[in-house]
């Protein structure tokens, strides 16, 4: 796969090589039964005359036998034909059909094939200079030959450089969504819906405000709406509602529009209006009415969860009657709404309750603001009379402890006043004082 910057060092001059290769392509092709190949001599030719590129185009057009070749000289035999190629001013217009070449069957090495082309790929991708936009369609190439053996591992560690490599390359939005789709087709066949999504997100970005409405514009974005609805864990749909594209649709698909305004904001029973009123519309689109249900459950729990007020509690009977479930399913939808990450809360079965700890909002609009704004004046008024409660107590406790001060200065003065009024004390007079 793409990394440093490589080097390819080979001996021989350029005409040397050429005509060695050349001669291995005409026995490699002798040994596969076509003894009329005769590149050989056409390359030989071509080099008496001085024709480089003309030699190089032989080549090229012949290296297609080395699929069908020994596996254990495939790589060398590429590494030599990269190198000659590298010492032609053309190399623009060499290299794409070297990557054509190799991203057909290697029919040498069914098992190793893939890995093999990605190896000459990754090499030739790696002697370019890094802003040489060569490289956007090697990489492309690369993607393409992934995909083919669904083996999306090999382009993950790839992907956090994608969006440098692009900057390197100077890439127009056209060919960033190009790359885009061709990582996100990857991941789809290989099952990473995760990064699928993702990766048909940034190439919805790429359209500019004027080409919303385009035809192409269009159909990614049927394709995003669908993926986002129908994924198992994709609940927050403010990443599409932001894009001009899926603004577009409002005009171009409102059925698909309105559905997608419905799991932004509404809950089970709009949800089953929008069916009666579309009668049939949902399975002839392709979408898969089972798990529309069950996320628009999660989400319309969750949403009362954030309307549950000060109380911050659910009865088993709300939860029963806005999921239109059975109550003894209540409990089953709550631990489902929980791992979804949209509320955290405990189950009361003694109280029938569902205690909330945290919900999510759907949207955030002018009434979440608002209740926002609610909860902060609570909370101030809250902080308010503890400070107020603090404040009084310290009050309280300087005037204890002036007061207690007060009394000791008090006791001390009666103390000293009481001794100076008896005056001194007389000693009492001895008998031989007294007869004196």
């Amino acid at each position: 796969m793409p990394g440093p910057q490589t080097t390819l060092l080979i001996e021989g001059s350029f005409e040397e090589l050429a005509d060695e290769f050349a001669q291995y392509i005409d026995n490699l092709k002798n040994s596969q039964g076509d003894s009329a190949s005769g590149v050989h001599s056409g390359v030989k030719q071509d080099l008496q005359e001085g024709k480089k590129d003309e030699a190089l185009k032989k080549l090229i057009v012949g290296s297609a036998a080395l699929n069908s070749g020994p596996e254990k000289e495939f790589i060398a035999a590429y590494n030599l034909l990269i190198h000659l190629i590298s010492q032609s001013p053309n190399v623009g217009q060499l290299l794409p059909r070297v990557c054509s070449n190799l991203t057909a069957p290697i029919t040498s090495s069914p098992a190793n094939g893939a890995g093999l082309a990605l190896s000459v790929l990754s090499t030739i991708f790696n002697t370019l200079p890094p802003t040489n936009d060569l490289r956007f369609h090697i990489l492309l190439t690369i993607v393409r030959v992934i995909r083919a053996t669904s083996n999306f591992e090999t382009l993950r560690p790839q992907l956090k450089q994608i969006d440098q490599w692009l900057e390197n390359w100077e890439a127009d939005e056209e060919e960033r969504r190009k790359l885009y789709l061709a990582v996100s087709e990857t991941a789809a066949d290989a099952g990473e819906e995760e990064q699928s999504y993702n990766y048909l997100l940034r190439a919805l970005r790429t359209f500019p405000s004027e080409e919303a409405s385009s035809p192409e514009a269009r159909e990614l974005s049927l394709r995003a709406l669908k993926t986002a609805l129908t994924h198992p864990n994709h609940f927050d749909f403010q990443d599409l509602t932001d894009l001009d594209s899926i603004q577009a649709l409002r005009n171009s698909d409102p059925v698909h529009f309105q559905l997608l305004e419905i799991f932004t904001s509404d809950n089970l029973d709009d949800f089953n209006d929008f069916k009666d009123e579309h009668n049939g519309w949902v399975e002839q689109s392709g979408l898969d009415a089972a798990a529309l249900d069950r996320k628009m459950r999660l989400l319309t729990l969750a949403s009362i969860a954030a309307t549950a007020g000060q109380t911050r509690s659910l009865p088993y009977a709300h939860i029963a009657k806005a999921l239109q479930v059975p109550a003894e399913d209540v409990e089953m939808w709550v631990i489902d709404v929980i791992r979804a990450g949209l509320v955290e809360g405990k189950l009361s079965q003694q109280n029938q309750t569902f205690l909330i700890h945290r919900s999510t909002y759907r949207v955030f609009g002018e009434n979440q603001w608002r209740e926002v704004a609610s909860r902060l004046d609570l909370w101030r008024n809250s902080l308010t009379n503890v400070l107020s409660l603090i404040q009084q107590e310290k009050e309280r406790f300087a005037q204890e402890k002036e007061q207690e001060s007060k009394q000791a200065e008090q006791k001390f003065e009666n103390a000293r006043g009481h001794g100076q009024g008896r005056g001194p004390r007389r000693p009492r007079a001895t008998i031989d004082d007294e007869m004196d």
